[in-house]
């Protein structure tokens, strides 16, 4: 027992489950839901502290109800003057038994050893917890410091995430709106691109919030002492191309409009079948074909090889229309497809440099092609480089990557087909052995597909209010307890549990302060409304109009209601 470690109850007895144990103490400030507690016990020979969390509380014995009736008179004076204690409550307290810490395995291991009734119970030290709760110490290689455990002073016992561990078996940030997800991967991506891990991180962000990023570039606190100095790439919509030849058939498939006959989509797949068969059979299978060749092959399908299959005038209706709508959606100079022209994996990912890939004024669809396209390619290069199969060109990339998914119910829905989820799932479930990490962050749990979202091992989870999501975290996510999950309706911003293999076991975070300025803040829309009508920039809106309103010519202005044209 550490010297500063206070005894705060006596235990009981078993609780309800095998791994339970319940406790009677006076104790009402430090026996908080999440707080560690532990027992001593003789495990091999040596007394080893057998750590819990407090899962449950409930009072024991109270004041009776009489006293508690007259809301002028404080309880507290009736019991005096009937000579009861002062403080007379006594409370039951509910623990989860987590085990004792095992500096070799670097984790916990529950030996299965209950404590005895009348067998003290001991507030954790903060120095112990330090230890225990996190696989990493904060700023050493691999670490990433979310916060500080809620129960104790801020920054008293930092919580600390395994990078390697996150990155690989991938994570999920689930948050209800302005519970402060966006916050939180802000400053998991600070965290990455510190001197001590120097990620490769990419961002794909729907709503445009992550420009603020861009800040960490020229600030010291990310300054490494060999002359590091972290980037940030941010690739606005006009910048974003996808090189035709990356789409599958089912991607092509996707972006046609609804109406599409089954008899179009027949003619697309003969279509694009024909352009592979050829490519193939001239050995181009690299050959960067665009929009035109496909369209190529469309337009020969009105001309069959015999009677049978020549184009009458239904198949070429149905051709006509399906060159219409590919024509609607591919043939654009102003469009996202180009025949040679893509963003290079390079470009998207390079140590020490977060790309945030901005979709903001891209529609949906195309954002689902754009994502489903860009992991493929980065999957395969890795897969690639991996094997040994190739050691220069684009398809090389030697250094894991990690991609963090806003909005990611957009691009893996639940009860949905879309062209993201396939190749989401491939990269969930072998993205770990090619070095390949994804971040989920998403504010409704439940419309994200499920097979997706268990497949994150590491979870951070903050305030979730809707019972559905609730709900699907509890089936979905396997790292959190039960007891910190009823937890979520009472979190407040800034709050989170985090649980899963990049910590060594749940805990209540407090999520640290930003280094960065952070771009999701929620418009005070009053605030905006009273500075319109604000005197400065009244003013300012005069003059604006005065000059757009003023004619081009000599004509003599012409009145309209109350403004001159």
């Amino acid at each position: 027992m550490a010297a500063q470690d206070t005894v705060t109850g006596t235990v009981k007895g078993p609780g309800l489950l095998p791994h339970e144990f319940l406790f009677i103490t006076r104790d009402n400030t430090r026996t908080r839901i999440g707080e560690f507690v532990y027992y001593e016990a003789e495990v091999d020979g040596e007394t080893r502290q057998i750590v819990g969390t407090i899962k449950g509380r409930s009072l024991n014995r109270g004041l009776p109800d009489a006293f508690l009736a007259e809301a002028n008179v404080r309880p507290a004076d009736i019991a005096a003057m009937l000579g009861m204690e002062s403080d007379p409550e006594i409370y039951e307290i509910t623990v989860e038994i987590i085990g004792y810490f095992s500096r070799k395995l670097g984790n916990f291991v529950n030996p299965r050893i209950s404590p005895n009734p009348g067998d003290r119970v001991l507030l954790a030290s903060s120095e112990v917890l330090a230890e225990m709760l996190s696989p990493r110490r904060a700023s050493e290689t691999g670490s990433a410091c979310m916060g500080s455990l809620l129960t104790r002073e801020a920054g008293e016992v930092p919580v600390v995430l395994s990078v390697k561990d996150v990155v690989s078996t991938h994570l999920a940030i689930l948050a209800s709106t302005g519970s402060g997800k966006s916050y939180t991967a802000g400053v998991l991506i600070e965290e990455l691109l510190r001197p001590y891990n120097r990620a490769a991180v990419l961002v794909v962000d729907p709503h445009g919030e992550y420009h603020t990023m861009a800040s960490v570039q020229g600030d010291e606190q990310f300054a490494g002492t060999d002359g590091y100095r972290p980037e940030v790439k941010i690739f606005t919509p006009d910048r974003i191309k996808v090189r035709f030849s990356s789409l599958t058939e089912a991607d092509i498939k996707y972006l046609l409009p609804e109406g599409t006959s089954e008899k179009m989509l027949h003619f697309l797949r003969q279509a694009f079948r024909s352009l592979q068969d050829m490519l193939k059979a001239e050995g181009r299978r690299d050959y960067l074909y665009g929009y035109q060749d496909l369209r190529e092959h469309v337009v020969k399908q009105q001309y069959g090889k015999d009677d049978r299959d020549a184009g009458d005038g239904g198949n070429v209706s149905s051709i006509q229309g399906l060159l219409w709508r590919l024509d609607s959606r591919f043939d654009r100079t102003d469009g996202i497809f180009h025949a040679h022209e893509h963003i290079e994996l390079q470009e998207l990912y390079r140590p020490g440099r977060v790309t945030i890939l901005d979709l903001s004024d891209i529609e949906q669809a195309e954002q689902q092609v754009i994502v489903g396209a860009m992991l493929r390619r980065v999957n395969k290069a890795r897969m690639m480089t991996t094997r040994g199969e190739t050691d220069k060109g684009e398809n090389f990339l030697d250094y894991p990557v990690f991609t963090l998914l806003e909005e990611a119910h957009r691009f893996a829905p639940a009860g949905a087909s879309v062209v993201s989820t396939n190749v989401l799932k491939q990269i969930l479930s072998e993205g770990r052995k090619f070095g390949v990490g994804i971040g989920l962050i998403t504010q409704r749990p439940g419309k994200l597909d499920q097979d997706v979202l268990s497949q994150c091992m590491t979870q951070i989870i903050m305030r979730i209010v809707n019972p559905i999501d609730q709900h699907t975290i509890a089936q979905s996510v396997e790292g959190a307890g039960r007891a910190m999950l009823a937890e979520l309706p009472a979190l407040t911003k800034g709050q989170a549990i985090i649980s899963g293999v990049g910590i060594n076991t749940p805990v209540m975070c407090r999520i640290r302060p930003r280094l960065t300025a952070h771009g999701g803040e929620t418009f005070d829309a009053p605030a905006e409304w009273m500075k319109w009508h604000s005197g400065g920039e009244a003013a300012k809106r005069d003059q604006d109009d005065a000059v757009y309103l003023r004619p081009s010519s000599g004509k003599k202005p012409e009145k309209i209601g109350n403004i001159r044209v």
